[in-house]
């Protein structure tokens, strides 16, 4: 994918520009303001703005046995900085080597000289080097003798005065607070995949649904969510209700995002669908039977088909749906 090109491997890494240094899980609110300094700096200087992210994430790299924790593939990630303005992203291959390079050695191998930057921006919490020992401040201090200057930017932070992080939206995401979340990511959260092959269970129950795997991103409190959805590339968008979890009613075992198109006609195999998850309508459960199980799928769409009406024109105005470059 053109100007995403990896810095390490010398396959003509991007160089000369104003570089924003992080992992940028989620590109929530708090990374945006680093992306749009990056940006400014960048047109003050008539050079490119580019991102640095480290794959995987450093902590797959420390910790093999985490569950999934990711807010977004890094596909989805490159698609939004892309989208917010930036012009290309450096790849860095966070392994376990590379966790052992010095500050200093990162500075000098891979800003200095691999990347030829003119100036580096990073969040006030950024932290590098072997043992995540060095801050914003040491890289400042490193970089002063190259004459390239660091923007450090201030925390941001949400209406109550709390800090938007990474760490907060997954905790909203896990505990199916799905609106705080959607509100410091700025948009809706957002699950993208290929439709699997499944049981045919909601056809079963005269509620056919689509089949999507949860990947290795974040898993968000099992239960029933409002949706909105689309095939990737395409525009029209068809609003629905979805359930994460393992359907406990028939003992299942796999961990799953299971959705159900409202007024939908049509095959939805053989493509990839993004789907938004907008309200958190109640907890997966076990029912006694098939046909309690039923019942209760009805009352979730009749309420979710009350939501989507008042909440939906809003959401259309700041969905992340479009998906060209996903893959």
């Amino acid at each position: 994918m053109s100007g995403f090109l990896d810095v390490i491997t010398g396959q003509s890494p991007l160089t000369g520009g104003v570089v924003a240094l992080g992992n940028f899980d989620g590109v929530h609110l708090g990374h945006r303001a680093v992306l749009q300094a990056t940006i400014d700096a960048a047109l003050e200087l008539g050079a490119p703005a580019y991102a640095m992210t480290f794959e995987p994430h450093p902590y797959q790299v420390f910790r093999k046995d985490v569950e999934p924790f990711l807010i977004m593939q890094p596909q989805h990630k490159r698609y939004l900085l892309r989208e917010l303005g930036i012009d290309g992203v450096i790849t860095f291959p966070f392994t376990p080597e590379a966790a052992q390079m010095s500050a200093r050695d990162f500075v000098e191998q891979v800003l200095i000289k691999a990347c030829r930057v003119r100036q580096v921006v990073v969040g006030f919490d950024f932290v590098f080097g072997q043992g995540r020992r060095a801050d914003a401040q040491q890289l400042a201090q490193l970089l002063e003798p190259h004459g390239v200057n660091v923007t450090i930017v201030e925390p941001q932070r949400d209406e109550g005065g709390e800090i938007i992080s990474s760490s907060r939206i997954r905790d909203y995401l896990r505990n199916g607070q799905i609106e705080k979340a959607n509100a410091l990511l700025g948009r809706f959260f957002t699950i993208y995949g290929s439709i699997e092959s499944g049981d045919q269970r909601g056809r079963e129950l005269s509620f056919p649904t689509a089949n999507i795997s949860l990947g290795n991103t974040i898993r968000p409190a099992y239960g029933v969510y409002t949706v909105l959805t689309k095939p990737a590339g395409e525009e029209i968008i068809f609003p629905g209700i979805a359930n994460i979890g393992v359907r406990p009613t028939f003992e299942g075992k796999t961990e799953m995002l299971e959705v159900h198109f409202f007024d939908f006609s049509g095959t939805v195999y053989a493509k990839d669908w993004v789907v938004s998850l907008l309200s958190y309508l109640r907890a997966e459960k076990k029912f006694d039977n098939v046909e309690d199980l039923k019942r209760q799928i009805e009352k979730d769409i009749q309420v979710a088909r009350q939501l989507l009406q008042t909440k939906v024109d809003a959401a259309l105005s700041k969905i992340v749906l479009s998906g060209e470059e996903y893959g």
